[in-house]
């Protein structure tokens, strides 16, 4: 999953027309030519409603995109030659009602940016408002002046709300000016699939049910034929003007319009304050729809503009108390990783009990589709920053359980097999080696369960939802594996995260994941007695988890003296790297798959991860050689590999290379360096970027003595400061060259390991503690063109 490809080594990591400040993104001037990439990076969400960054006026545009999460419609999946098992159709999120379009005709001219003269336009992201804010001048062909600001937010207190406030100006000539505020349903999208039957099922999907103009303003409803999902759209407005202005209001199917018009002297202003309420479900009837998005709105328009801006600060405030990480010696480093920060956030704040996808609610890319990318990197970081968030997140997975056990039922297995893509629960995967084989999304899912209640000691969470999903998963385990003749619990035909090594015997990071899912699985029971009862778990049943788990397979090479990706691993051919250009990357777009499959080439960090997450089960010697190994032959064609490389590299000493690693991962968006950007931001290795940070440079590990950090510096960063929550206390770790000082904000004492050494922060007080100076390593080598990026801050950059 996350396939791209990156550019080589000596590439600088370019911005754009983006400038370098710690809390916001500014992009001042106008490039047509990157208005997809910039619609992505200016997205706004709250886990329910995303709204790409298109221009107000509507034109010019990269991609439209309004979306709900998990509203789509079903699509078919062809197939070549069928085969048991293979899901029949796939889903596909769609584009929804637009309610950002605000045209503006400036005299007889409507403003279109590619015309006439544009003196000054820029746009500001605000980490800390939750606001996209547009400022620009422009002079219409006919030589009429108009200055425009616009204020955008997608209410993260307020579940169902956005709003815009938009600010029209005469300069230095009197003008007449109409403003029509729209909600589009049904919009015309550039084509992107080379399959007419994928196309054509998405043409035009938004059925018109009803349209209503009221007193306050417009409301359409739409149904999706297949899916059988119902949506509803409503807008209304709140007008400044000088005396005399007009306005009408229409609705049609597919079109709501509210028109104002209105005479502006230079230096007077319309002032437009556009509420917009959105709400989908599978069940409620139109009526029902309706009301809900009109109380909404009522509720929007209640608060006002600013009192949406103040709930909106409000909410930010408190996240980043517990959530901020602060970066010294490399400013872009601290923009882009705040810039992460706030991009997951917005992915899941307000999602509740729904999906987190891999593109968020940014953009179409992956037909809008979950993977295990939110397990694995999503949730450990809300986990830590976002609890409430993390926690609804998985009860999302303890939701679609029916689904995952009909599909473990179908496949002749027992407990659950989740989807590896999904929206609503089905597997949308045509690619059999991850859809049916890459049963570690089962592990990655038990894995988070157990972080989760880790982090936040919350019992109730693990009792309602933890244990289920524990005890379904580990089920799996146990018809998927076997215990050999000859010892050994062994799991064969699997395809773990390295999508190069496809339906593989004993991958370790399958192995080691499915290990610590049947152990807490036991574990979750034995606490649990009550639930495990209504789970129908007896004790024969936690004894022969445990028992498998003891007896796991873990292939070791004594010849090399590392661990096997998976059973014969090591054995096969190398790929030949130094035949393999630059243009031939990523290699699954120009070789095959059968080629690639037998030889010692890795997609994504596999092994690599598995150090990270299962940590103790390898000795420190183990680590430093299995990372030097795989680091020769994974290429990286995936944008989820390089947080996670960095966290191990910072572990084994190569810090610098760490370093290197985070940078790319965290400018990965920003930089567009996957060249897709424009088809939604990279939720996953935004993640992956505090990933990076906290457990690389700071070594966040989760241990079974409890909660462990050992804190270095690279060369190029003189200070991070990182806060983490913790079982109902917010730690502050600060990390300098020669020490690390922890700091409870709030909670009771607390006692973590710092390299090692048990330490006790007390309450409302702080522990400081030297940093141990690392051993010398020997640098370590990565396939030729496929070294992470270098780092170069452009020039001028403060």
């Amino acid at each position: 999953m996350q396939t791209n490809e990156l550019s080589g080594s000596d590439a600088m990591l370019e911005q754009r027309n983006f400038g370098i400040e710690p809390w916001a993104i500014r992009e001042t001037g106008f490039d047509p030519g990157n208005l997809g990439h910039a619609e992505s990076v200016f997205a706004l969400a709250n886990g329910h409603i995303g709204l790409r960054g298109n221009l107000d006026e509507g034109e010019p545009y990269g991609l439209p995109g309004t979306y709900l999460n998990s509203f789509f419609e079903y699509r078919p999946l062809p197939y070549a030659e069928g085969g048991y098992g293979y899901p029949e159709s796939g889903q596909a999120v769609l584009n929804v009602t637009n309610g950002k379009v605000l045209r503006l005709m400036v005299d007889d001219e409507p403003l279109d940016i590619r015309y006439g003269d544009l003196r000054h336009h820029e746009r500001v992201l605000d980490f800390r408002a939750g606001t996209l804010t547009r400022e620009f001048e422009w002079v219409s062909p006919a030589g009429k002046a108009v200055r425009v600001r616009s204020e955008r937010l997608v209410s993260l207190a307020q579940r169902a709300v956005a709003a815009i406030r938009y600010t029209v100006s005469a300069v230095d000539q009197p003008i007449l000016v109409v403003v029509q505020s729209e909600l589009v349903a049904n919009e015309e999208l550039p084509t992107g699939g080379n399959d007419p039957r994928v196309e054509a099922a998405l043409v035009q999907p938004l059925q018109p049910e009803a349209h209503y103009v009221d007193d306050s303003g417009v409301t359409l409803l739409h149904r999706v034929e297949q899916s059988g999902l119902r949506m509803a759209a409503t807008m209304a407005h709140d007008i400044d003007a000088p005396d005399g202005f007009q306005v009408h209001t229409s609705a049609h199917e597919d079109l709501g319009r509210t028109t104002i018009t209105c005479r502006l002297l230079p230096g007077q202003h319309l002032r437009i304050v556009k509420h917009l309420a959105y709400g989908w479900s599978s069940q409620r009837s139109l009526p029902a729809l309706n009301d809900q998005v009109r109380a909404a709105r009522t509720v929007a328009r209640y608060h006002g503009f600013e009192g949406l801006l103040d709930e909106q600060r409000r909410y930010l405030t408190d996240y980043w108390a517990s959530a901020d990480v602060e970066i010294e010696g490399d400013p872009q480093l601290q923009q882009a990783v705040r810039f992460a920060l706030f991009h997951v956030l917005q992915a899941g704040a307000r999602a509740e009990r729904r999906a987190i996808a891999a593109k968020g609610l940014t953009g179409p890319g992956y037909d809008g589709h979950t993977f295990w990318d939110t397990e694995t990197f999503v949730l450990p970081m809300l986990s830590h920053t976002a609890p409430d968030a993390a926690a609804d997140a998985l009860r999302w997975r303890q939701s679609i359980l029916p689904q995952a056990r009909e599909r473990a039922e179908q496949l002749g297995l027992s407990g659950a097999a989740f989807p590896w893509r999904t929206i609503r629960g089905a597997e949308c995967s045509g690619y059999w080696p991850a859809g049916t084989a890459a049963f570690h999304l089962n592990a990655d899912i038990a894995d988070a369960v157990i972080r989760h209640v880790q982090t936040t000691g919350d019992a109730d969470f693990e009792r309602e939802v933890g244990v289920e999903l524990l005890v379904e998963t580990a089920r799996l385990w146990m018809s998927v594996g076997q215990h050999a003749p000859g010892g050994g619990f062994r799991i064969d035909g699997v395809t773990g995260p390295d999508e190069y090594s496809a339906v593989a015997d004993n991958n370790i990071y399958t192995n080691l994941m499915a290990q610590r899912n049947l152990n807490g699985a036991a574990a979750a029971c034995e606490r649990h007695p009550g639930k495990a009862s209504e789970l129908a778990v007896a004790a024969e049943e936690t004894a022969a988890w445990r028992k498998a788990a003891e007896n796991m397979v873990i292939p070791f090479d004594d010849q090399l003296g590392v661990h096997a990706q998976s059973e014969g691993f090591t054995s096969h051919g190398r790929w030949d790297f130094a035949g393999t250009s630059p243009g031939q990357y990523p290699l699954m777009l120009h070789f095959p798959y059968f080629d690639i499959y037998r030889k010692q080439v890795v997609k994504q960090a596999d092994l690599v991860l598995a150090m990270q997450l299962c940590p103790e089960a390898f000795t420190p010697e183990q680590k430093a050689r299995n990372f030097a190994y795989y680091e020769q032959i994974t290429v990286r064609d995936s944008s989820l590999s390089a947080a996670t490389q960095a966290v191990i590299a910072a572990e084994t000493g190569h810090l610098d290379l760490a370093y290197d690693y985070v940078s790319e991962t965290a400018l990965l968006d920003l930089g567009d360096l996957a060249g897709n950007t424009a088809h939604g931001l990279h939720i996953a290795a935004l993640a992956g970027a505090w990933n990076g940070v906290v457990a690389g440079f700071g070594g966040l590990r989760h241990l079974s003595t409890g909660l462990a950090l050992a804190p270095r510096l690279p060369g190029a960063l003189t200070r991070i400061v990182f806060r983490l929550r913790w079982r109902g206390r917010c730690l502050v770790v600060e990390i300098t060259p020669d020490q690390a000082v922890y700091h409870l904000v709030y909670g009771e004492d607390l006692e973590l390991r710092h390299h090692g050494e048990l330490i006790t922060v007390p309450r409302d007080g702080s522990t400081a503690r030297p940093i141990p100076a690392p051993e010398p390593v020997e640098p370590v080598r990565q396939p030729r063109g496929r070294e992470p990026l270098a780092r170069r801050i452009r020039e001028g950059a403060a």
